[in-house]
Order: structure tokens, then C-alpha cells, then sequence
């Protein structure tokens, strides 16, 4: 089947968040199916400026084409406007206006679905949130699969949103749990629903065993276990000599990093034995404090050092569909401590029994000293997260659902609409 993926912004750099899943279902998907990314030149989420070049890229398999976004945003004027629109009556122009100044603001791609979508077997769009789904969905609903990610946040609650719950043909949700509040909220038109999610598949290397690196192992000789040689590196590399608590992701208030340097400000000052490490891109001012450590972006293989050689990974966002950090924490054995108002992190605490969760300061102090102290719970915790993983997100089972989907949208499709390429395709009635 030719399947597009459209999303806000995509590429090798950009990790975390809605565009990291698409990535990876596309890449993986591109080997059964010939799928092409449909996407915005835009590199970073708060501008949308145009950074990659128009036109056609090949990005591990996938064919994407990239689009200029008419217009870049002020982060100002637009959360002064989120504000109003939050807190005061207001029309279907002021919230398609809301739409436009948050971005990306692409008519080029919307115009290219208009043109080419009966091309497409299935459109997979990503995240509910942005204009190119918004808009593109109301191009060919009953070809169309939604992969929500949604959460209870302040956006998901105007009224732009009841059509793009209730348009697309196919529903992917990450997490029962998301599900569950999607279906609570709107009214979902979809013939065809599932819960997915996202495989994690890591390398070898990274998955089979549980670690416990010390922060004394040096040794590289041929008998020590590799596994714990890399965490020793990268802790060496870094120059993390003590325990230390890893965030990995956008470093950005909104997803907890300023509660997250607060209360581990309070674990440092009765404890004092243990560092908080910050990976990824830097979107807010990181206190200067001899307990916190930025390491920046990393690549791949570092990053997932970085999951491994950890103490604990925090997850500290109180918004999540899926959490990918989590999951990955799972995969290579460390344990998680995460923001109990993310009831998807805290599900998945609950049932891998592989994390502890805290809802205030007073909590994450307590579980982080606890965590900290009980190497054997670490471990136990450990091995709990890599069969849940192991369980539940396997790439064969996730890219089975997919397909299941993708296929249950065509067969409900009208024959019309799924005439082959024989003589003039025809798309679904105009509304």
C-alpha cells in the first residue's frame, strides 16, 4: 500500500514528542509499504522557521517532502492570545485564528494533500493538535487514520477540535488510557480503532541483562561484561563519579523540567549524594547548581548509554500519551520516578511494577531516597521493565496493528473511493 505520514515537523534530529513517533512507525513501516512523509520545513517547534530545504529528501528509507511554512511564530503575542482564548467566550474565527498563529502554518502542504490524496491508500496523521492535521484531515476523511496523542491540556478543549476527533476514519491511540479520555471527551466517528503505541527496539547490547554500574568500575578487559564497560565510559566521559538522576527529552518548563530542578534542589540539600544530569535541547534557563549537569544533545548510541548508565530516569512531564523516555528507561533495565499527574507514566509504573511515581516534593525526595539506597530494588525494578517491554512493545506486534488498521479503513472505505488505478482514480464525495 502508498501510505502518507503527515506531521508538523520530522528528521533524525528532532527526538521526543509526536514527530520521534512518527519517525519510527514510518521507518519501519517502509519496509512492508511504500510511504512517503508529507511535512513542514520547520526544524524548530517554537519559531517553525523554515530551516530544512523545500522539496524532496530520502531519510533512512522514507521519502519526505518538506513544505514552507507561510509564517513564523512570536511565542509572545501567541500564549498572550492562548490566554484570552482560554478564559473568555469566543467564535469559530478567533480559534481558527488561535490555529494560524500557533503553526506551522503550511498551506503548501495542505494543498499538495488536496491535489494528490486519492494517490494514498491511508493518510496517517500525527498529533491532534497542529493546522496540518486540523486542515488535512478535512481533505479525505474516510482515507484518513488519526494518531491522537492527546492529553488533558487547556487546547484540547476548544471547540476546532470536536471535527478532528469525530472526521478521520481510523483512531491509533497510544495508551488505553489515552483512549479512554478521548472517547470521555468527543464524539469518535472512526470505523476503525486501536491501540497501539510504539515499539522499542534497541540494540542488543542495550537490552539483554540488568546493569548496576558502580561508580568505581574503570576495568575494560575482555571479561567484563560490555554492558557495564559502556556505562562505566560514559559516566567516566561525563564525569559522573555519583549516582546520578537522568531527564532526556526537550528541557522546557512544559514538560516539568522547572518542578523537576526544584525538587531534586531538595534532595540535594538533605542528601547531597547524587547529581541530576539534563540531556537534549535546552528551551529554559538551567540554574547554575554543582548538583545539576547539562550534557546537551547527544547521538544515538550515547543517548541510550546515557538510559543505561543512569541511576534512575526521571520522567517528570505531567503530560504524556506514550512517554518513549519511560519505555526506554524499561528496555535497559533502569528504573523510572515519575510526575503521578501523567495517569499514562503512572499506568505504566502500575503495571510493569518497574518505577515509583511522586505528586509533590515531599514524595519525589522520599522515592528518589529510596531509589537511590536499595541497589537490589533497582535491580528487581530493572528486570521488571525489560519483560514489560519485552511484553507489550515489541515492534512485530506494534507494526501488525498498524497494518490491521490501515487495512480495516480501506475495507470499509467505498468501493468508489477504492477504485484502482485503473482509468481516472476517484476520491469520496465532496461535502
Amino acid at each position: 500500500m502508498k501510505i502518507a505520514f503527515i506531521v508538523q515537523r520530522y528528521g533524525t534530529e528532532i527526538i521526543g514528542g509526536s514527530e520521534y513517533l512518527c519517525r519510527l512507525v514510518a521507518e519501519r513501516l517502509a519496509a512492508r509499504h511504500d510511504v512517503e512523509v508529507l511535512t513542514t520545513c520547520a526544524r524548530d517547534y517554537v519559531t517553525w522557521a523554515n530551516e530544512y530545504p523545500e522539496g524532496a529528501d530520502r531519510i533512512r528509507g522514507v521519502t519526505v517532502h518538506r513544505f514552507a511554512n507561510d509564517r513564523t511564530r512570536d511565542i509572545e503575542s501567541f500564549n498572550e492570545y492562548s490566554d484570552w482564548i482560554y478564559s473568555n467566550p469566543h467564535g469559530a474565527d478567533d480559534e481558527l485564528e488561535w490555529l494560524q498563529r500557533q503553526g506551522p502554518w503550511c498551506p503548501a502542504l495542505i494543498e499538495h494533500l488536496e491535489r494528490r490524496h486519492t494517490g494514498y491508500d491511508a493518510l496517517i496523521f500525527f498529533t491532534y493538535l497542529y493546522a496540518p492535521t486540523v486542515l488535512g484531515l478535512r481533505v479525505d476523511p474516510r482515507r484518513s487514520i488519526l494518531v491522537p496523542t492527546a492529553h488533558d491540556e487547556p487546547a484540547i478543549r476548544l471547540g476546532i477540535y470536536r471535527d478532528v476527533f469525530g472526521a478521520p476514519a481510523g483512531m491509533a491511540y497510544n495508551t488505553d488510557v489515552e483512549r479512554a479520555f478521548v472517547r470521555s471527551r468527543f464524539r469518535v466517528g472512526a470505523m476503525a480503532e486501536a491501540t497501539i503505541g510504539c515499539g522499542v527496539d534497541l540494540p542488543p547490547q542495550f537490552t539483554t541483562g540488568i546493569h548496576e554500574p558502580d561508580s568505581d568500575e574503570t576495568t575494560t578487559e575482555p571479561d567484563v561484561d560490555p554492558r557495564r564497560a559502556s556505562a562505566a565510559a560514559f559516566r567516566r566521559r561525563h564525569r559522573l563519579y555519583e549516582p546520578f538522576v537522568l531527564y532526556g527529552g526537550r528541557i522546557d518548563p512544559g514538560k516539568g523540567c522547572e518542578e523537576l530542578i526544584a525538587h531534586f534542589s531538595s534532595y540535594a540539600d538533605s542528601r547531597g549524594d547524587a547529581v541530576l544530569a539534563l540531556m537534549g535541547v535546552k528551551l529554559m534557563r538551567i540554574p547554575e547548581a554543582p548538583f545539576i549537569r547539562f550534557a546537551g544533545r547527544l547521538p544515538e548510541a550515547e543517548r541510550l548509554e546515557a538510559l543505561q548508565a543512569a541511576t534512575v530516569v526521571a520522567v517528570p512531564s505531567p503530560y504524556e500519551s506514550l512517554s518513549l523516555l519511560a519505555l526506554e528507561a524499561f528496555a535497559v533495565g533502569t528504573p523510572v520516578l515519575a510526575n503521578a499527574r501523567s495517569e499514562v507514566v503512572r499506568e505504566h509504573c502500575q503495571r510493569s511494577n518497574a518505577g515509583l511515581y511522586y505528586a509533590d516534593r515531599d514524595e519525589f525526595v522520599e522515592c528518589l531516597t529510596l531509589l537511590i539506597g536499595d541497589a537490589n530494588l533497582r535491580e528487581a525494578l530493572g528486570r521488571n521493565g525489560q519483560e514489560y517491554v519485552r511484553a507489550h512493545y515489541e515492534w512485530d506486534v506494534i507494526l501488525r496493528k498498524y497494518d490491521q488498521l490501515i487495512e480495516g479503513v480501506a475495507a470499509e472505505r467505498p468501493v468508489r473511493a477504492r477504485r484502482s488505478r485503473r482509468g481516472k482514480p476517484r476520491g469520496p464525495r465532496k461535502r
